[in-house]
């Protein structure tokens, strides 16, 4: 099953796609993709409109998050790259869920405080019941998979030392297309995950390559921090960044960003410098 979100005469409005259709949820259900999980599990989406895919234009399948978590350093390629240590456990930072765009929306970047823009694709798990604190957090309780664009202002990053806020500025979490559900994405590990950059591939890998495995990032994350449905844990990025190239490759206005996972669709953003 996949998920996602749309905009029809200016309401949000719910998607929903299987193998035979895909279906237009009313304007009274609620904006929430795990309730439109259980309208399709419970058959009452059976009785929805169905609607051309082509006609519809995606917006992010969240429309927020309340703790949205982010993983650094997980693919030992691009530890690599960067020169840093390789983590003896999760690297672990928040993400302002105000950064949230749609998967084809401008990355709009404040051209008066970065010059130094990244992207980095990211497997990401929607959280789909409470979990964690002192019950150990575990793939059942993922709900379902999305993509993800980390896109980071390294100079703002670095020069804060933290992370938050170079990687969290309006725009700089593209999300989507769709959230496909566990059942249906299957395990996390073993699948392409890759970016394009006007046509150019830069990350191009495999999300089993990651050194901490989903079980075990919602096992580290989820202990001791209770994680409640609808949260968004973004699981690191491979490497290829352009800022550990040579000579660096940042994001320039006009550029086409492409973030795709197998199995899950693509992310397709312009870059708009103001």
């Amino acid at each position: 099953m996949r998920i996602a979100r749309t905009t029809v005469d200016g309401t949000p409005r719910i998607v929903v796609k299987d193998d035979a259709s895909v279906r237009l949820a009313p304007a009274d259900h609620p904006d929430d993709a795990l309730a439109a999980i259980e309208s399709v599990r419970s058959g009452a989406s059976a009785t929805w409109e169905t609607v051309d895919e082509a006609s519809l234009s995606l917006t992010a399948p969240v429309r927020t998050a309340g703790k949205m978590i982010a993983v650094g350093l997980n693919y030992a390629d691009h530890t690599s790259e960067t020169g840093f240590t390789q983590p003896e456990r999760p690297l672990t930072f928040a993400k302002y869920t105000t950064s949230i765009t749609g998967p084809n929306d401008d990355i709009v970047v404040p051209g008066h405080l970065t010059q130094n823009v990244d992207y980095e694709a990211e497997l990401t798990l929607l959280i789909g019941r409470r979990c964690g604190g002192t019950t150990p957090a575990t793939l059942d309780d993922v709900a379902a998979y999305t993509v993800a664009n980390d896109v980071s202002a390294r100079d703002v990053q670095f020069g804060d030392v933290q992370w938050s806020r170079g990687k969290s500025f309006d725009t700089f979490t593209p999300l989507g297309p769709w959230l496909v559900t566990a059942d249906e994405f299957g395990e996390p590990g073993g699948q392409r995950i890759y970016t394009e950059v006007n046509g150019e591939t830069l990350q191009d890998d495999d999300t089993a390559e990651m050194i901490f495995d989903v079980p075990a990032l919602l096992a580290f994350i989820g202990d001791g921090v209770t994680l409640e449905p609808g949260d968004l844990i973004l699981t690191g990025t491979p490497a290829g960044a352009g800022a550990f190239r040579d000579p660096a490759r940042y994001l320039q206005d006009g550029d086409l960003v492409v973030c795709g996972v197998d199995g899950i669709g693509e992310l397709r953003n312009r870059v708009v410098v103001r």
